[in-house]
């Protein structure tokens, strides 16, 4: 296993943004072993008990980031992040503008299609009802 790092400043920002989710993630799980390690009650000293909810999920972050360290290196998977930042410089993204309009316009027909499904079911509601008794 090498630890060097694979074709230097090409996909640098997909690299650390899928490290920093990584992390995160692997940050948030090790808190969550921290606290059911102290919450824990062994027969040890209260010392013993410290080193151990605090060590063990210090040492797994520790192993988990390097982890993460070697696999956004990796050949395949950088060669595909590399590809990945390549094709978002690619797309053509829409002006602020062109988004408000597109977003008021599905609010809009989410709102009247809302009206109209609950103009149907109470329609609906009184038709049966009549018929119902």
């Amino acid at each position: 296993m090498k630890f060097e790092i694979y074709k230097r400043g090409q996909g640098k920002y997909t690299r650390l943004g899928t490290s920093a989710g990584l992390a995160i993630i692997i940050g948030l799980g090790c808190l969550r072993l921290y606290t059911t390690l102290s919450a824990a009650s062994w027969e040890v000293t209260a010392r013993t008990q410290l080193w151990i909810s605090t060590m063990v999920p210090a040492a797994l972050f520790v192993v988990l980031a390097i982890g993460i360290y070697w696999l956004v290196n990796k050949n395949s998977i950088a060669d595909f992040m590399i590809a990945g930042e390549g094709e978002m410089k690619k797309v053509s993204w829409s002006s602020r503008k062109e988004i408000a309009v597109s977003t008021s316009v599905v609010i809009i027909v989410v709102v009247l299609m809302a009206i109209l499904l609950g103009a149907t079911d109470v329609v609906l509601r009184i038709i049966f009802s009549w018929l119902i008794g």
